[in-house]
């Protein structure tokens, strides 16, 4: 779909949130959103935003799937979002809706090629550590559950430390009992 390269050719979606905690600028979907609907009307096409539910395993997950056609062809993008069990805060909805905005935003830069990987933890200004080539431990991930639990059983946080890269928030999350 030669429209969909246009497009992707095109946009220009900036981060224009800031993570006063953290100390970086992020887009979220409405940013993407908000920057793709005068080129999608450049280009005479629309685009559709769905969301299902999937369940793996005791998991919730939130399928989110972007389509962009031009009323003949289609193209479609989707992306998966696991619910935590848990959100210090937030009510059941609010966890899945966070859940979706952030399966709605991967989908989103998977169809319109926006390289989002450097996320909060790599960026964020906590602590100045050294490149050691060590990977960051991101909430969210098999490899944070596995930490978590861990430190939960008497590990030490040194000792993950010698594996990944941790910020502070992270470090207070793999003490914090679920």
């Amino acid at each position: 779909m030669k429209e969909l390269v246009h497009i992707q050719n095109e946009l220009k979606a900036p981060k224009s949130q800031f993570n006063k905690f953290g100390g970086y600028k992020y887009r979220n979907a409405e940013d993407i959103l908000e920057a793709v609907k005068p080129l999608l009307f450049k280009h005479n096409c629309i685009l559709t935003i769905s969301d299902d539910m999937a369940i793996v395993g005791d998991r919730v997950y939130v399928k989110a799937t972007v389509k962009v056609s031009n009323g003949t062809d289609s193209i479609s993008v989707s992306a998966f979002a696991r619910e935590p069990e848990t959100q210090k805060g937030m009510s059941d909805s609010q966890i899945t809706g966070a859940s979706s905005s952030y399966a709605r935003k991967y989908a989103l830069n998977g169809m319109f090629a926006i390289d989002d990987t450097k996320d909060a933890d790599e960026t964020n200004t906590h602590e100045e550590k050294k490149d050691d080539g060590k990977p960051w431990l991101n909430k969210g991930t098999t490899q944070f559950d596995a930490a978590h639990k861990y430190v939960l059983e008497g590990g030490s946080i040194a000792d993950v430390e010698k594996k990944y890269k941790l910020s502070k928030e992270i470090k207070e999350q793999l003490n914090t009992k679920p």
